[in-house]
């Protein structure tokens, strides 16, 4: 026969697993990273972020952010802990003197804790940034079974779109 106070206790630890896994879904650290433009510093919050295992999964496309950056502009990335701890890289877009076609390159990846900085400098002094986007890797990279292309998960994005001058 059970007591009343164990059933009260048993019912107390359930209501307290319960409640601690409901905050810990709440306490989820969506980091920030900071973008350093011709004197400003932009911080971004992430437009797409997943937990962990990338099962949950938010979009907030809203969250980039957006700066004039005069061609030849070195833009400073800098990334939190919570994202250097972990393989990241800059994708980014530029276009070339009057060619509007973007042009498409990556940055080497960051090794989890190698680094927390990265200048990104476009390949000439005339090119003009179209975005930047910070990449935090998630699962281990895998094939395509459709492409056989090597895939590598994107966890979370931070985004920095840059300005572009009217024609």
């Amino acid at each position: 026969m059970i007591t009343r106070s164990r059933r009260t206790g048993r019912a107390l630890a359930g209501m307290l697993a319960v409640a601690a896994v409901l905050l810990a879904g709440c306490g989820t650290s969506r980091p920030t990273v900071t973008f350093d433009v011709d004197g400003a510093s932009l911080t971004a919050a992430p437009t797409q972020f997943c937990d962990n295992r990338m099962e949950n999964c938010s979009d907030e496309p809203n969250s980039r952010v957006t700066a004039d950056v005069p061609a030849g502009t070195p833009i400073r990335i800098t990334v939190p802990e919570d994202v250097s701890a972990g393989p990241w890289q800059v994708a980014y877009a530029f276009t070339r003197g009057d060619d509007p076609t973007p042009i498409e390159q990556r940055s080497d990846i960051a090794t989890p804790g190698s680094r927390g900085e990265y200048t990104l400098i476009l390949p000439s002094e005339t090119d003009r940034l179209v975005t930047a986007q910070v990449q935090l890797f998630g699962a281990a990279p895998a094939i395509d079974p459709e492409t056989e292309a090597l895939e590598f998960p994107v966890r979370a994005t931070w985004v920095l779109v840059g300005e572009q001058p009217a024609s």
